[in-house]
């Protein structure tokens, strides 16, 4: 007889003939009926607003086109759905298919692939949407949700964690897109521009890539952005930035002058080309000038110039600290708005 299972009978019994606490194995079932519910909830709550969109190039889509498809999320009942730019990119048909298999055109109202993201509007109106979150709040190991149409398949609900906040990935155009958020609720094509979902419902990130040989890593474009670029979308048609006016690539500084002046960083950006009537050019900016600073911060790639130049108001002046050979200047400079 096994006298150690004989044992734990016993102990799990009372004299008075009821059941002792709950076993670990109890427990766990708990805790998986908390997330199974937690899931459920939020993909009840959230699903009926993530969208498939098919993309075709002909005006009408012929029988034998190539369609491409992915997935985006409503974001007002007017039918203002947000995407990836990848998705919808020089798409001259757009076909969004809701969860109870409603089938509506859609127009584009605007993109920007510097991050990726667009903003498109089916023809339709009191169409289910969802909240977009702050990302901010975000933690790793935090559980997340991932709802797209992978390979076409309808409604599709992959789970993980956040395993990474604060990446940064490069977009179709060169830009770094910072603060992405990295984590291993699987992704297949067809998930770009679905909905990364926290547990209380909110949408915390738009689901945009996934690194081709790697196995559950995903990546998504913060909310916090998302808000950000639907704002200028809605408001301006595009999404305005500044520029200089300015070619320019980073350079390594000959370190006697680092510590000539006192500097603190080793890079610089180096102007490479000046447009002749652009700010930089009535600033007195000239190529080979080496940009240190701006507004008193350091630059030391074209990633902090153009970082710098998403956040400051365009008309606005900021002064720049450069290198001019051995000297250093400060010139004031009002940037312009950059060429859609």
């Amino acid at each position: 007889m096994n006298f150690r299972w004989l044992q734990n009978q016993f102990d799990s019994v009372d004299p008075g003939g009821a059941m002792a606490k709950p076993t670990a194995g109890d427990r766990d079932l708990e805790l998986l009926d908390a997330y199974s519910r937690a899931v459920v909830a939020v993909v009840e709550a959230v699903g009926p607003a993530v969208v498939s969109i098919s993309v075709g190039n002909q005006p009408r889509r012929e029988a034998n086109e190539q369609v491409g498809a992915g997935s985006g999320v409503v974001i007002a009942p007017d039918g203002y759905i947000l995407t990836n730019d990848h998705v919808i990119q020089q798409a001259k048909n757009l076909v969004v298919s809701l969860t109870d298999g409603t089938s509506l055109t859609a127009t584009p109202i605007g993109s920007d692939p510097a991050t990726d993201l667009a903003v498109i509007r089916a023809n339709a109106a009191y169409l289910p949407s969802c909240t977009l979150g702050s990302s901010e709040r975000l933690r790793v190991g935090q559980l997340v949700i991932a709802m797209g149409n992978p390979f076409g398949f309808q409604s599709t609900v992959t789970t993980g964690v956040v395993s990474a906040l604060g990446r940064a990935l490069r977009s179709t155009q060169g830009r770094l897109i910072e603060n992405i958020i990295q984590h291993t609720a699987p992704l297949n094509p067809g998930n770009s521009g679905g909905a990364l979902v926290d547990s209380t419902g909110e949408v915390v990130g738009i689901n945009t890539a996934i690194i081709a040989m790697a196995q559950g890593i995903g990546f998504s474009i913060p909310a916090s952005t998302a808000k950000w670029v639907v704002s200028q979308i809605l408001t301006h048609g595009r999404v305005r930035r500044g520029s200089f006016g300015i070619a320019a690539r980073q350079r390594l500084m000959d370190r006697r002058l680092v510590r000539f002046h006192g500097l603190k960083n080793n890079y610089a950006v180096e102007v490479m080309s000046v447009e002749a009537n652009g700010p930089a050019g009535r600033a007195g900016l000239r190529r080979g000038d080496l940009i240190v600073s701006v507004n008193g911060a350091a630059v030391q790639s074209v990633d902090d110039l153009h970082r710098f130049l998403s956040e400051w108001p365009i008309g606005r002046s900021a002064e720049i600290e450069i290198l001019r050979g051995a000297a250093r200047e400060v010139l004031g400079i009002v940037p312009k708005e950059a060429p859609a």
